[in-house]
């Protein structure tokens, strides 16, 4: 099959033609009809992934049709699927109790076995697929990838957000954007925060009740005045130490700090603890979704609840997944990027 293949740390991916997976026993081999290209994935292109490594194939955001179905599989031949980025094994006491995306055995397709970068891809415990709604193409529903459903979980799980809150969100990448769209669903009010003022504008077009450039004012003052005393939500989509520090001092007295974006390198940060004791602040970590609310939150959108088309902004082939990572070195443009050609 023909694959993009991780070769050199901030280097193109080499397009190659490699082995096609060997279908598992508990699993299935999808035919990938769309990948979504991730933050995630450019932390593991810059070797900021101990599970990306020369040889590697990313991709963790894909859906595609069932080419090959192990004798332990839940799905057959020709059934259209979506898979959550993180595989819980389905036994295991957190699986058990709803928690896939904390299953110690987890598998995750991309980190640490082969992903979706590729026109095929093996996905092991394949309970955790979902059948994918004829109204959705595959290229959005790629763009779901990792970042709304983490953003739907953060929202309603990690953080509880309720009608009428303010809700914060530091960055506008993916998961700023759908934390931005979901939390309006919600009826929460929200104010975005970048430092580029294009996508400030694009997610005032997309219901933001008010926009902050990080790089013009002091954060949280703004947010204070615009809030009146604070944030109760605050939702940190980049993964660096300036902004989950923005978003911890923006929040009104016990608020809750919801940190989604993915540490990058060591993952360490010196993080203003004097804020979150004095305001008797909650501080959560966030990653992934259990794959049994996929149904719901595809339900949401197939009736149009939600409309997360403004998440999609361009479709690449294969070989421009490089250009697509290497621009994530600096400001990029709003919505995300989708490989739906793996000819080229």
């Amino acid at each position: 099959m023909r694959a993009a293949v991780v070769r050199e740390f901030n280097e193109d991916l080499s397009i190659e033609t490699v082995d096609d997976p060997i279908c598992p026993d508990n699993g299935v081999v999808l035919e990938v009809a769309a990948c979504g290209v991730c933050r995630s994935d450019y932390h593991g292109w810059t070797g900021g992934h101990p599970k990306v490594q020369n040889g590697s194939i990313m991709g963790h955001e894909y859906c595609g049709t069932v080419v090959e179905a192990g004798s332990k599989a839940k799905h057959k031949v020709g059934d259209r699927l979506i898979a959550p980025f993180i595989l819980g094994c389905g036994t295991c006491v957190a699986c058990h109790t709803g928690l896939s995306n904390t299953c110690a055995h987890q598998v995750v397709p991309g980190f640490g076995t082969p992903g979706a970068y590729a026109e095929f891809v093996a996905v092991p415990y394949d309970h955790n697929l979902v059948h994918l709604p004829a109204s959705i193409s595959p290229a959005l529903a790629a763009g779901l990838g990792c970042r709304v459903t983490t953003a739907w979980h953060a929202l309603t799980d990690r953080a509880n957000v309720k009608a009428g809150e303010w809700v914060a969100v530091h960055g506008t990448g993916g998961i700023g954007l759908s934390v931005l769209l979901l939390a309006k669903m919600l009826g929460a009010r929200v104010v975005v925060v970048d430092i580029v003022d294009e996508k400030l504008e694009h997610a005032r077009l997309n219901g933001a009740d008010a926009t902050v450039n990080a790089a013009n004012e002091d954060v949280a003052t703004a947010i204070h005045d615009i809030t009146g005393g604070g944030a109760q939500v605050s939702i940190e989509a980049l993964g660096i130490e300036a902004t989950t520090n923005a978003s911890v001092e923006c929040l009104a007295i016990l608020g809750r700090h919801v940190q989604v974006g993915m540490p990058a390198g060591s993952g360490q940060m010196r993080v203003n603890m004097r804020a979150i004791y004095s305001k008797q602040l909650a501080f959560f970590g966030t990653r992934g979704m259990p794959s049994w609310k996929y149904p719901d939150l595809l339900g949401m959108i197939e009736r149009g609840d939600v409309d997360i088309r403004p998440m999609l902004a361009r479709e690449v082939s294969l070989s421009e997944a490089s250009g697509e990572l290497r621009a994530m070195n600096g400001p990029t443009p709003p919505g995300t990027a989708v490989i739906t050609d793996f000819q080229h």
